[in-house]
């Protein structure tokens, strides 16, 4: 439907905007997110005929302003989505490339452990984990990157496979050039427009799961101000203040389809034959 040069303008323009928003959340929100006024509880949004332009988006149950929430709530999930994607990023791709170029013992051993690791739901690793130590934002990067390095680790491991018989890689053998010289230098600079798409696409992935996480109750703590957390907190409340939930899943659904719009173009942009089975 859209060429690959618009899916990529189009995408970052959203998360561009998320972005700054985010950078900007003091200036922006209206309210202190966790401000409570029981007197202004359940306050419907400002197009609903109770509503108030006090607060754009109404109020929680707490009197909390929702629109201050979910401003303050993408600095959360972004920061988790992308921390998350960078941590298992960085992972995947080590091992990924230890695998494809060394061969042997050790690419059984890596890829045989991804294999493992693959077959077991990362959601349900998380919600174990997260169970045992905690909803911390640390404990939740760490655990979602630990959890999702595999995807990196099978991408690059194919590729380095490919590259590593490539006649500039032989010829730098017979040169006398070291192993991580070639990797650093020669292997990894072409991998890396692949690794900036799974990178791009995973965020978005990152950012549902630590939803999912916190809808179940597992995320970060309340009354922290996260995506995950208004979603939640709208839900026991869904057919008297149908905006908290609503509010918060809009901003969710923007936001992947922006990180996955951009992701989807840069795809296409480094791959033509995925523009023609698009």
């Amino acid at each position: 439907m859209f060429t690959p040069t618009v899916k990529i303008v189009l995408g970052a323009i959203v998360v561009a905007i998320f972005v700054l928003v985010a950078i900007f959340a003091p200036a922006l929100a209206p309210y202190d997110p966790l401000k409570q006024d029981l007197f202004s509880r359940l306050v419907p949004p400002v197009w609903d005929a109770r509503g108030s332009v006090s607060h754009i988006l109404g109020t929680d149950g707490y009197g909390r302003d929702v629109f201050s929430r979910l401003i303050y709530g993408s600095r959360v999930s972004i920061l988790v989505g992308v921390s998350s994607m960078l941590l298992s990023c960085l992972i995947g791709t080590l091992l990924g490339m230890m695998a494809g170029y060394n061969g042997g013992r050790t690419e059984q051993l890596i890829m045989r452990f991804a294999d493992a690791h693959l077959a077991f739901p990362e959601i349900l690793l998380a919600i174990l984990v997260v169970a045992v130590l905690g909803g911390s934002l640390i404990n939740i990067v760490i655990i979602l990157g630990v959890s999702s390095w595999m995807v990196y680790a099978r991408v690059v491991y194919g590729l380095t496979l490919s590259l590593k018989e490539r006649p500039f890689i032989e010829a730098g053998r017979s040169h006398g050039a070291s192993a991580s010289y070639l990797i650093r230098r020669h292997i990894f600079p072409h991998l890396l427009p692949m690794i900036v798409v799974v990178s791009t696409l995973q965020v978005a992935q990152m950012i549902l799961t630590e939803t999912a996480l916190s809808f179940l109750g597992l995320g970060l703590p309340p009354p922290t101000p996260s995506w995950g957390n208004v979603l939640a907190e709208g839900r026991d409340r869904l057919f008297v203040a149908p905006w908290v939930a609503n509010s918060a899943g809009v901003a969710i659904i923007l936001m992947v389809w922006g990180v996955n719009t951009l992701g989807n173009g840069l795809r296409e942009r480094l791959d033509p034959k995925a523009a023609g089975r698009g």
